[in-house]
Order: C-alpha cells, then sequence, then structure tokens
C-alpha cells in the first residue's frame, strides 16, 4: 500500500497514544516466568508484541484476549518445548530478549523472522549468552538462530554498547543461571526491564544507572497495565512542532527517564512543550504532552542522550530541518542496524526533498531551517519509522510524497493514520 502525504493547516486536540510496544513485550514474556496467571490491560496491537505472544503460546502459554487490548497470559504450563520453529516476524525486541529465556530451558529451539529481520546483528546477544553457556548455530550471527538450551554460568558482562534487548537477553538469561549475573553499559539503556521485575519481585539489584545484577528466580504473579509509547508519541510531537497553528495534548505517555530523551532535546531547541498530569501507572511515570507550534532553533545530540531516544532520531531529524542553526547528531551508528540503515535512508531521502543535511559515519549534520519540496517516491527499506517520518514531513512540504509499502507502519502503530487524521485539519 502506498501513501500520498497531505499537507496540514493545523494540528488540534487530545489522543490517547496506543500502548508501548517496549513494555508490552515485556508483560507478556515476563508473565510466562510466573508460572502463574497474570491479567495485562492496554496490549499493543503492533504485529511486533503479537509475534511475541504467537511463540509464548507454542511454548505452552494459554493467551486469552477480553478485549482487543485486554488480555489474561496463563503461564503455569508455561515454557514447554516447542512442537515447531518460532517466527519473531519484523520483531528484534522478540528474537533478542526470547533468546535470554530460551538460553536456560532444557530443549532446544529455533528462532526466525521475516526478510528484514534476518538480516539484523544478533551477535550483541549471542557473543554474552555463549559465554553464559548457551550453545547456538546460526547464519553468521544473523537468523535463523537455533538454540540448544541447558545449564548457564553466572557471567558478568560488560557490554560494549548501551542496550536495553542486550541488557534484557542476559538479565532473563541469568534468572536461570548459577549464581549473581551481572550486566554493565557504557551508558544507561532503557530500564523497563528492571522496573518491570522489580515490580514482580524478581532477586534484580541496581547497582548503580549502568549496572544491574540479577540472581535465579521465579517471577511474581501479578497484574500489569501498559502506558503510551513516547516513541510513538513522538510523530505527533513533531509534527504540532512543525505545523503552524498547532496545539495538541498527547494523553498517557510514558516518561520513563531512559525513555525520555526526546522531551530534553524539544526543552534545549525551545519547543514549547508541557508535562501535565504526571502519575506512576505499574511502576513507570507516565504524563500527558502538551506540544504547539515552535520556533525551534538547533542542538548536539550525543553520548548519553542516544540511548533514550534512538528510536526517534529519524522523527527528529526531520524536526532539525526547520529549527534555525545547526543540528548534530553523532554517537548514533546502531542506526545502521535497525530494520534499515536509517542514517544512510533519512539522510538521502530529506536531502531529495531539500533538506541541507550531510550523512555522517555515526549520525548527520542538519543546517535548518529549511523548506522542504516535496514531489518524490520515498522507499521505506520495510522500515516502520521511515514511513511515520516521512509521513510527518509531508505535512509542510510544498508537494505531496507518495510514501511507499507503507504498510510497514503495522509492525508497530496501526493506529497511525486514524489518529493523525483525528487531529489534524487540512
Amino acid at each position: 500500500m502506498d501513501y500520498k502525504t497531505k499537507n496540514a493547516k493545523k494540528l488540534t486536540g487530545n489522543i490517547v497514544i496506543p500502548p508501548d510496544k517496549s513494555i508490552s513485550h515485556r508483560t507478556a514474556m515476563f508473565a510466562s516466568l510466573t508460572k502463574g496467571v497474570v491479567n495485562i490491560k492496554n496490549f499493543s496491537k503492533g504485529a511486533d508484541c503479537h509475534s511475541t505472544l504467537k511463540i509464548l503460546q507454542q511454548l505452552g502459554c494459554e493467551v486469552k484476549f477480553h478485549t482487543d487490548m485486554d488480555l489474561t497470559i496463563n503461564a503455569k504450563n508455561a515454557l514447554k518445548a516447542p512442537n515447531s520453529d518460532l517466527d519473531c516476524g519484523n520483531s528484534g525486541t522478540t528474537m533478542r530478549m526470547m533468546s535470554g529465556i530460551l538460553a536456560g530451558q532444557p530443549f532446544n529451539s529455533t528462532l526466525f523472522g521475516d526478510a528484514s529481520l534476518s538480516k539484523r546483528p544478533m551477535k550483541r546477544i549471542i557473543s554474552p549468552l555463549t559465554e553464559m553457556g548457551a550453545k547456538f548455530s546460526h547464519n553468521n550471527y544473523k537468523a535463523p538462530l537455533k538454540i540448544t538450551g541447558g545449564k548457564l554460568h553466572a557471567i558478568t558482562y560488560n557490554s560494549p554498547l548501551a542496550s536495553a534487548q542486550v541488557k534484557s537477553a542476559v538479565l532473563l538469561a541469568g534468572m536461570f543461571a548459577d549464581g549473581i549475573t551481572t550486566v554493565n553499559e557504557p551508558y544507561q539503556s532503557r530500564n523497563h526491564t528492571e522496573l518491570m521485575l522489580k515490580y514482580l519481585e524478581a532477586d534484580i539489584v541496581e547497582n548503580s544507572l549502568t549496572s544491574t545484577s540479577i540472581r535465579p528466580c521465579i517471577l511474581t504473579p501479578k497484574d500489569m497495565e501498559v502506558c503510551g509509547d513516547i516513541s510513538s508519541a513522538a510523530f505527533f510531537m513533531v509534527a504540532a512542532a512543525i505545523v503552524q497553528n498547532s496545539e495538541i495534548i498527547i494523553e498517557n505517555v510514558g516518561v520513563n527517564h531512559t525513555r525520555s530523551g526526546i522531551i530534553d532535546v524539544f526543552k534545549r531547541m525551545g519547543a514549547n512543550i508541557e508535562l501535565l498530569n504526571e502519575r506512576n501507572i505499574s511502576g513507570e511515570p507516565v504524563a500527558d504532552i502538551k506540544v504547539s507550534y515552535s520556533d525551534l532553533k538547533g542542538t548536539t545530540i550525543e553520548g548519553a542522550d542516544i540511548p533514550r531516544l534512538i528510536d526517534e532520531i529519524p522523527v527528529i531529524a526531520v524536526l532539525a530541518t526547520q529549527a534555525e542553526g545547526t543540528t548534530v547528531i553523532k554517537d548514533a551508528s546502531d542506526l545502521r542496524n535497525k530494520e534499515s540503515d536509517r542514517i544512510s535512508t533519512i539522510v538521502s531521502q530529506l536531502k531529495a526533498i531539500g533538506a541541507d543535511i550531510e550523512e555522517r559515519p555515526d549520525g548527520m549534520i542538519i543546517n535548518g531551517k529549511t523548506s522542504l519540496t516535496g514531489g518524490i517516491e520515498i522507499d521505506t527499506h520495510h522500515d516502520h519509522r521511515t514511513a511515520m517520518s516521512f509521513y510527518v514531513a509531508g505535512l509542510i512540504t510544498q508537494q505531496p510524497l507518495l510514501i511507499k509499502e507503507f504498510e510497514w507502519v503495522n509492525t508497530s502503530f496501526p493506529e497511525f493514520q486514524e489518529l493523525m487524521s483525528k487531529i489534524t485539519k487540512d
């Protein structure tokens, strides 16, 4: 399905953002580790999270939906040997985190994915899990991953990159190891795993912002609720900031400090942004986010910023084209290992519609403010965030963009167009 963009005169109104995909994955996976019954409210509709649910069903979990977003997971017979290979679809989170769980099981399993996922690097989790005693068969460190489960050894792993997926895989494997497993990171990555494991009474200790340890344990079954996804909110935040006369409120958004880097960037760029109704849901900080059209200025995004907003960088690049001065994004080379090479894709296609943007090995330099021309086809490279980022750009281009294969948005955000249409005034 291709999509032709439309200009917007303004964005106005309130929306409730869909559930956080990262947290939804974890509620389901961690429910499977309780050996009990867990009710989950506000679970993501995204295809990625449903890939996780299907795998858990193959492993013995009973999954029952009460509404399209509320479900119960019965894990009393969970973690049994599957009868067939386990399909992760397009979800790197599913493949990497499930590898940590499956590495410690007394059976063998195989994880595979679609063509895009099969190109993504898995060495980052294979290496530490192998060090713990797991055995993998793989295609040059890429999927499919054949895992020979068994007894694991506790390790202290000094991760070369700040990655919540790597950290989570090792900590989950540590629940089945023979002692204390510790993960150290160069920067703090998102900490949804640590917060949820604490909520479910795991034997886990955060030694510092960048070091976490866990002992073998079984989680306590508790009901959970998923807050709204700040990575999804980011597209609406940027749209409201760059479309004149706009003012929106995005309700029920998770504002965990390990994920809220985009809020800090908005403030540094001088955006009109405010957090309202701050509260907690199942251990996660939540707020309503108010954003209006803004006179923006360039900033530098680097170092410890990156793990807190790496998924939002494609749409932040669109934001930066409308900021006076120079925006520098660096230390983000891992963007090349996402669903597409996001640095190359975003730079080349923004340049094609008039942006003053330069590609760097670990990021990009953007000079603004520029008028975006449009009038071209956008290749999504099977990447949902590319598709949504150029939808936002198309709200202000001089001519429409034709976004190819826009259906990739459904992997993470099937409600995207409906919510955008609700607040967009043509």
